[in-house]
């Protein structure tokens, strides 16, 4: 390794060999024990995921890639002595994700799945998104308005709020909190820029704490 500069990644046995301790100053630390699991883990998961994307392609290539999940849960389960983690973890063959969950005997909606489509986030509920002022792909107007309606708590932290932005999604808000659900927000008034019409329109919902 011959790029200089700070770095924070585990040092592996290669990143070991292409140490020149001699020509460069190493700095490192020891890693502790209340951190391992979040810093090995975050290790085996690009290791996992490179090991997943190499299964070769073809018709079985899912049905490959589940079975080698399963095997390593088992392999897991077999040195830490858990049996749990081998009942609780395993995955189905067919490979499948759950999007949904609702009660079809007090249906929420008449078409279910047109619904569960209409108020599923585009970018997902998993993974994290950059959000821009730009025109370009999703919206982040749409996006909030999806959040909120497939949220079961709401806490807001803004540096402050304006009435036209708060109205736009007024229809949403409104039908979150009376339905019995929890909206949290904290504020400032700082330099003015919080509008007083925004705040009373807040504080006036149910379940709600400004």
């Amino acid at each position: 390794m011959k790029q200089t500069g700070i770095y924070e990644q585990l040092i592996t046995q290669l990143v070991e060999q292409n140490l020149d301790r001699e020509s460069f100053y190493v700095g490192e630390r020891l890693l502790e024990a209340g951190e391992a699991a979040t810093w090995l883990s975050r290790f085996l998961t690009r290791i996992i995921e490179i090991a997943m994307d190499s299964v070769p392609n073809g018709d079985s290539r899912i049905h490959n890639q589940i079975s080698l999940a399963n095997t390593i849960v088992k392999w897991l389960s077999k040195h830490i002595k858990d049996e749990e983690l081998i009942s609780e973890n395993l995955l189905d063959s067919q490979g499948k994700i759950l999007t949904a969950l609702f009660d079809k005997t007090n249906p929420i909606a008449a078409d279910l799945p047109k619904y569960v489509e209409s108020i599923m986030p585009i970018t997902g509920l998993t993974q994290s998104e950059l959000f821009c002022g730009s025109n370009v792909g999703v919206s982040l107007e749409t996006e909030i308005k999806r959040e909120i309606q497939t949220s079961d708590k709401i806490y807001w932290l803004v540096s402050f709020i304006k009435w036209t932005g708060i109205r736009i999604f007024k229809k949403e808000l409104e039908y979150f909190t009376r339905s019995g659900k929890q909206l949290k927000i904290i504020t400032t008034s700082y330099m003015g820029a919080t509008d007083a019409k925004a705040v009373e329109f807040l504080a006036s919902l149910p379940n709600t704490q400004v």
